[in-house]
C-alpha cells in the first residue's frame, strides 16, 4: 500500500461549513473546566491521565510526582518517586494505583496517596501496566523482562524478552496479553506467561497495541507500518503510515483505526484502506480518543480537534479546543464525556459542547482501552 502524504494546506481549512464571503465557518469551542500547572519548574507530563470511579485525575510527570487531582482541578496530593514517570497509571477495581518510574521500580499507591508497596527492577518501567480480572498486574521493563506481579507486589512470573519492552501491554477477552518489544516482534503470551506466538515486524515496538471487536491486534512499528495480526498470529494486511512514532492506535466504534504518523494523523478501515488524514506541522506521538461516532485527536500546533468517523470527516468538525502548548501525552475522556490533555507544563479539563459523549463502542477506544487504563479489552469487564 502507498504511504500516506497529507496534504497539509488542504486540510487545515476544513471546517463545519461556509461563512461569510466563503470563508470556513470555525467550530465551536470546548469549554476549558480547568487548568492545573503541574508543581515545580517547568515540570510536564508524558503520562496519559488515568481517571477512578469517583472521578479522580492521576497523572505522572518529568519531576517524578505522581499526582492526584479532584474531578475540580484541586491537588488532593503528591507523591515523589525518584524519576520521570512517563508511564501511564492504571486503577484497580479496590481503588489501589499502579504505575511504573524511571527510578526502576513498579508502584503500587493507596487512593489516598499512601504507598503500598514496591518493586524493584533492573532498568527504567516506561510501560504503562494492565490489570487482568483476577488483580493480576502486567508491564515491562527497559531490563529486557516483562512481569507479571501479584495484587500484594509479589512477583508471579517474569519472561526474559531479550530486549526492551516499553509497549505497554494489552489484555484480550480470552486472558491474551499482547505486547511489543525493541526486537522487533509483537507478543502474544497465555496468562501463565508462555509465549502463545510471536510476529515479526520490520522495526522496533515503541507504541503499544490496541484491540478489535474480531479480536484483531493492532499495532505499529519505526518500520513505518501499522498492522493488523489476527488472534492466532497471522498477518491479515499491514498499512504504509511512513511514520515511526510513539502514538498507539485506537479503535472506533465503525471499526475504523486512528493513529498519529510522523506529521499526520491517520485513519484506516478495518479492512486495511486508508479513509482520510489530517496534516500537522508537529510531530503527532500522543493517541486520540474514539466515540460514538467521531474521534477526538492532538492537532498541534496546541489544539484537539472532534472529527466525524467516516470517509467524509474532512468536510467538517464537531469542535476544536485550544491549549497553551500541544498535547504531550495521549488523550483521555472521563465516562462523563469530560476531556483531560496535558500540554505543556499544565493538564485541561474541556467539556465539549453539545451532548456529553463517554468512550466506547468499540474495545480500544484510547490509549489503555478505558479511562482507569485497566488495559482490558471490553472496558473494565
Amino acid at each position: 500500500m502507498k504511504p500516506f502524504l497529507p496534504v497539509l494546506l488542504a486540510l487545515v481549512t476544513a471546517s463545519g461549513g461556509a461563512g461569510r464571503a466563503g470563508e470556513p465557518t470555525p467550530p465551536p469551542k470546548a469549554t476549558n473546566l480547568w487548568t492545573a500547572t503541574f508543581p515545580g519548574y517547568k515540570n510536564s507530563s508524558s503520562s496519559a491521565p488515568a481517571v477512578a470511579p469517583d472521578g479522580t485525575v492521576y497523572v505522572g510527570t518529568l519531576h517524578g510526582a505522581l499526582l492526584a487531582y479532584t474531578p475540580a482541578g484541586q491537588l488532593k496530593w503528591s507523591f515523589q518517586t525518584g524519576l520521570e514517570i512517563k508511564s501511564a497509571p492504571a486503577v484497580a477495581d479496590d481503588g489501589t494505583v499502579y504505575f511504573g518510574s524511571r527510578d526502576r521500580k513498579f508502584y503500587a499507591l493507596t487512593p489516598a496517596g499512601q504507598l503500598k508497596w514496591t518493586f524493584a527492577t533492573g532498568a527504567w518501567v516506561d510501560s504503562s501496566p494492565a490489570i487482568a480480572a483476577d488483580g493480576t498486574v502486567y508491564f515491562g521493563g527497559w531490563d529486557h523482562f516483562f512481569y507479571a506481579l501479584h495484587p500484594d507486589g509479589s512477583l508471579q512470573w517474569k519472561a526474559d524478552i531479550g530486549a526492551i519492552v516499553d509497549s505497554s501491554p494489552a489484555i484480550a477477552a480470552d486472558g491474551t496479553i499482547y505486547f511489543g518489544a525493541h526486537d522487533k516482534k509483537l507478543y502474544a503470551l497465555r496468562p501463565d506467561g508462555s509465549v502463545r506466538w510471536t510476529f515479526a515486524t520490520g522495526g522496533a515496538i515503541v507504541s503499544s497495541p490496541a484491540l478489535g471487536a474480531d479480536g484483531a491486534i493492532y499495532c505499529s512499528a519505526v518500520d513505518g507500518y501499522l498492522y493488523a495480526v489476527n488472534a492466532d498470529g497471522a498477518e491479515r494486511w499491514r498499512w504504509c503510515t511512513g511514520g515511526a512514532r510513539e502514538s498507539s492506535p485506537v479503535v472506533g466504534a465503525n471499526g475504523d483505526i486512528c493513529i498519529g504518523m510522523n506529521n499526520a494523523t491517520g485513519w484506516v478501515t478495518a479492512e486495511g484502506r486508508k479513509q482520510w488524514g489530517w496534516g500537522s506541522p508537529l510531530a503527532v506521538d500522543v493517541s486520540a480518543v474514539a466515540l460514538a461516532d467521531r474521534f477526538y485527536c492532538s492537532t498541534p500546533y496546541c489544539a484537539v480537534r472532534a472529527f466525524p468517523a467516516g470517509e467524509s470527516s474532512l468536510e467538517r468538525q464537531f469542535w476544536s479546543a485550544t491549549m497553551g502548548d500541544s498535547a504531550t501525552a495521549s488523550l483521555t475522556v472521563n465516562p462523563e464525556g469530560i476531556l483531560y490533555v496535558c500540554a505543556g507544563f499544565q493538564i485541561y479539563a474541556f467539556r465539549p459542547p453539545g451532548e456529553r459523549l463517554a468512550p466506547g463502542g468499540s474495545p480500544w477506544p484510547m490509549f489503555r482501552g478505558n479511562p482507569r487504563h485497566t488495559g482490558r479489552a471490553g472496558g473494565l469487564k
